[in-house]
């Protein structure tokens, strides 16, 4: 890495800035922004940061970082505009709470595991306010994110917290409970408590990743691609054969579906 590096990704960063401060004065659409409107395209980059992590393409995840960092210095600019939080007080801010919350780095605490670095950050950031009670409470963990990431994060907290199961095979085991309690609130014509029981049931599962090391979201992203690839394959399968997906029975759809679970071993897909 060149010593320029920093130096560098500041001027980068001051012309990047520059330019959205211009945007947000001359171009109509951005200068019909409100705060409001900020959330959706905050979460629409994260989520494209997050596709090209996943499919490994380093100058996509360059690409989309881009515009997730440009996004970001559009609504710090909105906020700068009718308050005192502007850009340099959100940087600020931010290079202060990884300075408190890393003390192992920057004080004098000792940390020599992953472990020991999340119970500090967990006790730190109780002490930032963020728990209204002297007992600890985990009801602000994950709030704002996708339930998938939120009952993961929850799991994991509620571990550093000395809960939670000992091994996947307990929570297969929790997750077979959960759905013969589904199957008994459905017998009893409870709707309503069939879908408490398949949310708990969904609580447990988004848990399993992590006993194995896995991520839940991307677990959960790769079966999907799994299946658009399969669906793919039964819908050429059908089409080839001049069949009807609508029209045929569900047999004879689980047919081409086995048919198509063979294709991606002969092609070297996933």
């Amino acid at each position: 890495m060149d010593k320029d590096d920093g130096r560098s990704a500041s001027a980068e960063f001051a012309k990047l800035l520059a330019v959205v401060v211009e945007l947000r004065t001359r171009c109509p659409w951005d200068r019909d922004q409100k705060i409001a409107d900020t959330p959706r395209h905050l979460i629409e980059e994260a989520y494209e940061v997050a596709d090209a992590v996943a499919r490994g393409d380093a100058s996509e995840v360059a690409d989309e970082l881009g515009d997730l960092i440009a996004q970001c210095m559009f609504v710090a600019t909105i906020l700068g505009e009718n308050s005192q939080l502007d850009m340099a007080a959100v940087l600020k801010g931010a290079a202060e709470k990884l300075i408190r919350r890393h003390p192992h780095i920057y004080g004098d605490t000792q940390a020599d595991t992953v472990e020991e670095v999340l119970e500090n950050w967990d006790r730190i950031k109780e002490g930032e306010g963020k728990s209204e009670t002297g007992a600890k409470s985990i009801a602000n963990t994950g709030r704002a994110l996708p339930s998938l990431m939120r009952a993961e994060k929850l799991g994991a907290k509620a571990r550093r917290a000395g809960m939670d199961w000992a091994n996947i095979r307990e929570v297969l085991a929790k997750a077979r409970e959960e759905m013969d309690e589904i199957e008994h609130a459905l017998d009893r014509g409870d709707n309503d408590g069939a879908a408490e029981e398949i949310g708990d049931l969904m609580l447990a599962i988004a848990n399993a990743p992590r006993f194995i090391e896995r991520d839940a979201e991307q677990t959960l992203r790769a079966a999907c691609d799994k299946f658009v690839a399969r669906f793919d394959h039964v819908a050429q399968l059908a089409a080839s054969r001049g069949l009807d997906l609508k029209a045929m029975s569900p047999a004879e759809i689980e047919a081409l579906w086995h048919e198509a679970k063979l294709l991606p071993r002969r092609t070297g897909a996933r």
